[in-house]
């Protein structure tokens, strides 16, 4: 079997050299390489290995990209020093992941689920769906998780999870779902919907941005328009327009 090391740091390449000596002896390991340019000329020169053991953040990019080089793709056990919720997102059909600084046993487990794993293994949608993932946790979305609101000369901070829906007045207003209202600094419900989530929130129309939380249903009325039901007393009537239920109902369910 041979493994190929990607790792910049030295201290952790040798590490990782001597504990597949110990858990691996038969195998036959490349590397390590220290960058994207390394490895680019290295896969130009030899052939694919088995597995690779690559950490994720190098001196000069990413590991992932060299999967999008790489034709056709192979297994790779990903070492990392990312916290948790980065790492969640590696667990996809994957071999497995080592967070630093790396134990043998755990390095060990790795190798024989690699090796159970092998003849099953489906690269090219593993590594299509851990670099998207990896990629938006990289480079997250500018969507907002909070608003900044005021009552009076004082301010305040609110999750968006608990915002039932913008409304705009003359300005935005923000309510939550025990029904208070709030000012918001935000001018435009266009810039509001921008810095929303469209997984969690949907511009019912041009008054109202709503959160999928808060909708507990809706009802349509001859016209074919849309009445939400909303989880909140005394709740507006939200419509969406006939020319936009099909899309709501999309989002809704």
């Amino acid at each position: 079997m041979n493994v190929l090391i990607i790792e910049d740091e030295q201290l952790v390449a040798n590490h990782l050299l001597r504990m597949l000596k110990n858990v691996a002896p038969d195998w036959t390991v490349a590397g390590p390489l220290a960058s994207l340019r390394e490895a680019r000329k290295w896969f130009q020169q030899y052939p694919l290995p088995d597995l690779i053991l690559a950490d994720i953040q190098l001196s000069d990019g990413i590991s992932l990209d060299l999967f999008t080089f790489m034709e056709p793709a192979c297994p790779v056990i990903f070492t990392t020093a990312f916290d948790e919720y980065a790492i969640r997102a590696f667990k996809i059909n994957s071999i497995d992941y080592l967070l630093k600084p790396i134990d043998e046993s755990e390095l060990g487990l790795a190798l024989q689920k690699f090796t159970h794993l092998r003849e099953k293994y489906q690269n090219q949608i593993y590594l299509k769906k851990l670099m998207d993932l990896v990629h938006r946790d990289l480079h997250p979305t500018p969507f907002k998780e909070s608003f900044t609101v005021q009552q009076g000369r004082a301010v305040y901070v609110i999750p968006v999870e608990e915002i039932a829906f913008f409304v705009k007045q003359e300005l935005i207003y923000l309510v939550e779902g025990a029904g208070s209202r709030w000012i918001t600094d935000y001018r435009s419900m266009d810039e509001v919907q921008e810095l929303s989530d469209p997984a969690r929130f949907f511009r019912a129309n041009r008054q109202f941005l709503v959160h999928r939380k808060f909708v507990k249903g809706f009802r349509s009325d001859d016209t074919g328009k849309l009445h939400l039901m909303m989880r909140m007393t005394k709740a507006p009537d939200i419509t969406v327009s006939k020319e936009k239920a099909a899309e709501f109902r999309q989002w809704f369910t």
